[in-house]
């Protein structure tokens, strides 16, 4: 191998590396942005609604659900409640055109959706088993988050 050929491999390994670096920082100013995914912070909820989704008929939502972000917790502070918001949306204003409501069956308590436009923008949980949290760990890039690839 020349010279020439050696230092275009290092030049690619520079660029790969730097895509690296700011991938990692794209992920990381959605999740200081848009709240971690729920998939890493509840696995359970999140199986389990892309499980009834799937069963109801919802495929695309389904898939929305694997993606959705905690964005901000309920703070109605009842102990029955553990709900969460997965878009901005201003507190106490009706969702408008494109909003419906999708109640899942999830075996106990409530679990309904709210769905704008084909986005998942609340889940309501009520009534319910208190949620597990996963142990903290990073995502490690589209790889981690999508084994398949």
């Amino acid at each position: 191998m020349d010279q020439d050929a050696v230092d275009q491999d290092a030049v690619d390994q520079d660029a790969v590396d730097q895509d690296t670096v700011e991938q990692d920082a794209v992920e990381q100013d959605a999740v200081e942005l848009d709240g971690p995914l729920v998939r890493d912070v509840f696995p359970d909820l999140t199986a389990q609604l892309v499980r009834l989704l799937e069963a109801e008929g919802e495929p695309w939502l389904a898939v929305c659900a694997y993606d959705l972000r905690l964005l901000e917790e309920c703070d109605c502070r009842n102990d029955f409640c553990q709900s969460f918001r997965t878009h901005r949306h201003p507190p106490g204003t009706p969702y408008g055109p494109g909003h419906r409501v999708l109640a899942l069956d999830p075996g106990n308590g409530f679990l309904n959706l709210d769905v704008v436009d084909g986005r998942i923008v609340y889940v309501e949980l009520v009534d319910r088993p208190p949620l597990r949290r996963a142990s903290p760990q990073p995502s490690g890039g589209a790889e981690a988050e999508h084994p398949d690839l």
